[in-house]
């Protein structure tokens, strides 16, 4: 068997080690390179890893196909109908789910490549992080919703109609909120607003809605709010007010009054049925919200008292969101349906039946009702059961069907946004191993312990005798004795490195090292994906390219933050890594970025976002499906914030800060200029001004830039925020565009406000 070649480099041994003579120390054991018996190391992405690398094991890189990589990624299960993996091993968006033509697919690399190259190549010349709208997406969710209550209430013989809200908390992005208002608006659509400044825009919203679609006030409510509420409807709008609290009820009748405004009033009911998940902690008789059956009864009586019976109109309910089954559904819609049948024999002139939110999706495609990542459940399945258990309870107390109404936001908003970011770099737990000479094993030997020496000698025979178990023992007792005798100062640093490459070589081996890789991505988690970071929620996560090639090692994400929370070691499937790529000469080598996707994140991660490190969110695009060359079109794009942006968060003055770097500059330049002996002519006057002017502009310049990494010129990326501007095309000048079948470069025309 040949001897270990050692693992140390031989820069970093002692200046006696390459000249010590070959006798004067005694020859260690020697350790196989290959072992007698066992089998092979496994590879990293062998089926001993997490079950998403199976896929990769199974099939051999050069038979390797795009829907390969849709099925080890599950893209298939938790991405239909919406995306997929193209021919070119790209994920492609179907805007239009089932009913999107096969032209009318988006290629996500195209859209990224086109946002992020610059200007002077037809480009926006925006940075990643990137936010991916699509509101094609978010019109077919909206009118699928629509279709699958309408199908029920047909199909059942109902006798009310659906008319759905928008929880505005999912996302207060104005073009967001404003596409389910305009998308929305045949159907009644309307919003649920639970603040003050939500209630604010959603009334602003509204006037370009609907006349009919509602505008449910939840949350807790002081006078302003409910003054909000009641000036609201004077502006025609048919705005609810639900009672959260009893005491609620007192300020709506005492402002009414005051105001001389008929309310429209709604109550919140704590129902019994309790959803066990993680989503269900806010439902049950313990819930953070509502009234309970007693208090829903007091109300009634003080309602009647004030002669306002009549304006209780809507009962409200919420089991919690993410709601896994039908069953538990059908339980709590029964239950409230009850209690809405009581308040009309108690003379409310009782209208509608709020469902509140709870319709789930599938983050990990499992379709099962056993796990907070899924439901198992269709759309279609949602809504019958919904109107079934509705019709049931009202057709058996002989109570005219109210409208039914639901506050969805999860399953409206998730599929419509892509967060997109960059790997720039991929580093292992273990550096390679160098190869050293039998001589620089013999010096390793030298310096140690007695006990050290006995564990050296009993890990090569364990070795040799194929016992891995016992090799591993003592490979990893003899670094733990030696890491002692370095914080003694009796072994040298030179040593220890090579005694941990020994090791590492050791357990590499036998394969037993970690293959796992830490690919370093330019991305905020606290700031983009902070419901992982906060309550373990996992969102699924796939490279947007190179799908058409086998992925060969696994990997973890870990974000540019100082924390070491911020790292993402859990997947979708239970994995606690995801195959991944090699990144040929870093994220911009050959082979070029490497970009990743995170998807079914369009509710809540940006709301809940904040400026963790100073990382500002990202840039985001708003992408329509069009007839032209690219099947699509970006009809707006933000820049996302500046270093300055996000420093006015934290109230810090950039103007300011600025003048005083600008100050201590004019004085650094000043003593530079005299400490190289000028001799203050006008000359070195000006040069002297000029160094100020240059180092200020620098100065200046940061205060402009976005706070993530801006990756080499190579990538075609460039760092720019333009102030805040917005490029934008407006809805008549994309109509436009569209109705003229443009050529390429007038498809990328953009206007700048």
């Amino acid at each position: 068997m040949p001897a270990l070649g050692c693992c140390v480099d031989a820069a970093v041994a002692p200046p006696a080690y390459a000249n010590s003579p070959l006798g004067s120390l005694p020859a260690p054991p020697p350790l196989p390179l290959s072992f007698i018996s066992g089998a092979p190391p496994p590879t990293p992405m062998s089926p001993t890893s997490a079950s998403a690398g199976s896929v990769a094991a199974d099939v051999d890189a050069s038979h390797w196909s795009p829907s390969h990589s849709a099925s080890l990624y599950k893209i298939d299960s938790w991405g239909a109908p919406y995306f997929a993996v193209n021919p070119s091993g790209n994920v492609s968006v179907r805007p239009y789910g089932h009913a999107t033509l096969a032209h009318q697919e988006i290629d996500l690399l195209k859209i990224v490549k086109k946002v992020s190259d610059p200007k002077s190549v037809g480009g926006l010349g925006l940075q990643l992080p990137l936010i991916v709208r699509l509101p094609d997406v978010l019109r077919d969710r909206l009118e699928s919703l629509q279709s699958a209550f309408e199908f029920a209430i047909q199909t059942q013989g109902y006798e009310a109609r659906y008319q759905g809200v928008f929880p505005v908390k999912c996302n207060q992005d104005r073009f967001v909120v404003e596409d389910i208002v305009k998308f929305g608006s045949q159907f009644r659509f309307g919003l649920e607003a639970g603040s003050k400044p939500e209630l604010l825009l959603a009334m602003s919203c509204l006037c370009k809605g609907s006349p009919e679609a509602l505008l449910v006030c939840n949350g807790f409510k002081d006078a302003e709010y409910i003054t909000l509420s009641l000036l609201a409807r004077k502006l025609d709008l048919n705005a609810v007010i639900v009672l959260e609290q009893e005491e609620e009820v007192d300020l709506v009748i005492e402002i009414s009054k005051k105001l001389n405004v008929r309310p429209v009033i709604g109550a919140r009911a704590k129902l019994r049925t309790k959803h066990s998940g993680h989503f269900g902690s806010t439902s049950g008789e313990k819930g953070k919200f509502g009234l309970t059956t007693t208090q829903i009864l007091r109300v009634v009586k003080k309602l009647e008292v004030a002669e306002m019976l009549d304006c209780f109109q809507l009962l409200h309910f919420h089991i919690g969101s993410q709601i896994p089954s039908t069953a538990l559904l059908t339980d709590g819609v029964g239950e409230a349906a009850q209690i809405y049948c009581e308040l009309v024999r108690l003379g409310a002139n009782m209208q509608v039946i709020d469902i509140g939110g709870g319709l789930g999706i599938d983050y990990d495609g499992s379709k099962s009702a056993d796990s907070d990542l899924s439901v198992a459940y269709t759309l279609e399945e949602y809504a019958s059961a919904v109107v079934q258990a509705i019709r049931y309870v009202c057709d058996r107390k002989n109570v005219k069907h109210p409208v039914l109404c639901s506050e969805s936001g999860r399953a409206i908003v998730s599929h419509h946004s892509i967060l997109i970011f960059e790997a720039v770099s991929a580093s292992v737990s273990r550096a390679a191993p160098v190869a050293m000479s039998p001589l620089g094993l013999q010096y390793l030997v030298e310096g140690l312990t007695e006990d050290a020496r006995s564990d050296y000698t009993k890990m090569t025979t364990a070795a040799l005798r194929g016992e891995f178990e016992t090799c591993l023992f003592y490979a990893d007792q003899l670094k733990q004795r030696c890491i002692e005798q370095f914080k003694d100062g009796t072994l040298g640093i030179e040593q220890l490195a090579t005694v941990d490459g020994l090791c590492d070589f050791v357990a590499m081996e036998i394969g037993a090292s970690d293959p796992v890789r830490t690919y370093h991505v330019n991305l905020s988690i606290f700031t983009s994906i902070p419901d992982y970071w906060a309550i373990g929620q996992l969102f699924p996560i796939v490279p947007i390219h190179h799908l058409d090639e086998r992925p060969g090692v696994r990997g973890v994400l870990s974000d540019l933050t100082c924390d070491s929370d911020g790292k993402i070691d859990k997947f979708i499937g239970g994995g606690t890594s995801l195959p991944l790529h090699e990144m040929v000469g870093g994220g911009c080598g050959e082979r070029g970025p490497y970009y990743l996707g995170m998807f079914l994140g369009g509710a809540y991660e940006e709301a809940l976002g904040g400026v963790h490190n100073l990382f500002g969110g990202p840039s985001v695009v708003r992408v329509l499906q069009s007839d032209g060359p690219h099947s699509f079109a970006v009809t707006r794009a933000m820049p996302g914030p500046s270093c300055g942006d996000v420093l006015r968060v934290m109230q810090h003055e950039p103007e300011l800060m600025f003048e005083t770097l600008k100050h201590r500059a004019e004085e650094y330049c000043g003593q530079e200029h005299g400490s190289n002996g000028g001799d203050g002519d006008t000359d070195d006057y000006d040069h002297g001004m000029a160094n100020n002017s240059a180092l200020a502009s620098s100065l200046a310049q940061y205060f402009h830039s976005m706070p993530y990494l801006v990756v080499p010129s190579s990538c075609s990326l460039t760092a720019i925020n333009n102030g805040g501007g917005l490029y934008y095309c407006n809805g008549e000048d994309y109509d436009a565009v569209v109705d003229s079948s443009p050529n390429e470069d007038e498809q990328w025309s953009y206007c700048y406000a």
